[in-house]
């Protein structure tokens, strides 16, 4: 940890009203943890952008700073977006931002979402729908697909993933499924969750959270590698 370089989660953007405050209770967190200066930023539809964060932070007289994407795949966002935000905010502002590893799906993701299955009481023989964004990139959606084959192997009942956004649909894999659990592989409420959190309601079927507070000790990771690397 530096405590003079502040870590940056920069998360997607959604104009669900729930998120900016969630992504703000999840750096909070990591902060508190890591006894490291923390703040948050979006790539679209909610503010701040990583220039207005990133600019922030230099007025408040920090030159260096760690951005975390809170993304779980290598997609267009993570590939493109994430490098064109840095690169602007670096030209805007001055301040040297060096970019981290994505929270990613790999097997402490995978920890993180067995952890928010605990939580909520998923028992080890019920089915579970994993509920991801989804991606117009076929590796991103693999990855997901990956990561549902991991955790099912893990355990009795079923894990297949559904997404947002493109086949497979939720509506397709409950219908496969036997009151089935709901697991979002989401870090904040959004849009795409909320007609889920609905269906869950009518349908009397348990639904994890969004992943939150969970993920703060990746972020650490991450953060604390891309020091490492620099």
């Amino acid at each position: 940890m530096a405590a003079d370089i502040p870590l940056i989660g920069l998360a997607h953007g959604s104009r669900h009203p729930g998120v900016a405050g969630s992504i703000d209770e999840v750096m909070g967190t990591t902060g508190r943890l890591g006894s490291v200066p923390t703040a948050a930023a979006f790539l679209d539809l909610a503010e701040p952008d990583l220039a207005a964060t990133a600019a922030a932070l230099g007025e408040r007289g920090f030159r260096r700073a760690v951005v975390v994407p809170l993304l779980f795949t290598s997609a267009f966002h993570a590939t493109v977006d994430v490098p064109g935000a840095v690169a602007a905010a670096i030209a805007a502002t001055g301040v040297d931002v060096t970019i981290a590893d994505i929270l990613g799906t790999g097997d402490d993701m995978l920890a993180v979402v067995a952890q928010s299955m605990r939580g909520a009481r998923i028992a080890e023989q019920t089915d579970v729908l994993l509920y991801s964004v989804g991606s117009s990139d076929e590796a991103a959606n693999d990855a997901v697909q990956d990561l549902a084959a991991r955790l099912a192997a893990t355990r009795t009942g079923a894990v297949r993933a559904a997404f947002g956004t493109r086949p497979p649909r939720a509506a397709s894999i409950l219908a496969e499924l036997e009151q089935p659990a709901i697991v979002p592989l989401f870090v904040s409420p959004g849009l795409l969750l909320d007609p889920l959190v609905t269906l869950a309601a009518e349908r009397q079927l348990v639904m994890a959270p969004p992943l939150g507070d969970l993920v703060a000790p990746l972020l650490l990771q991450r953060y604390d590698a891309a020091l490492a690397r620099t």
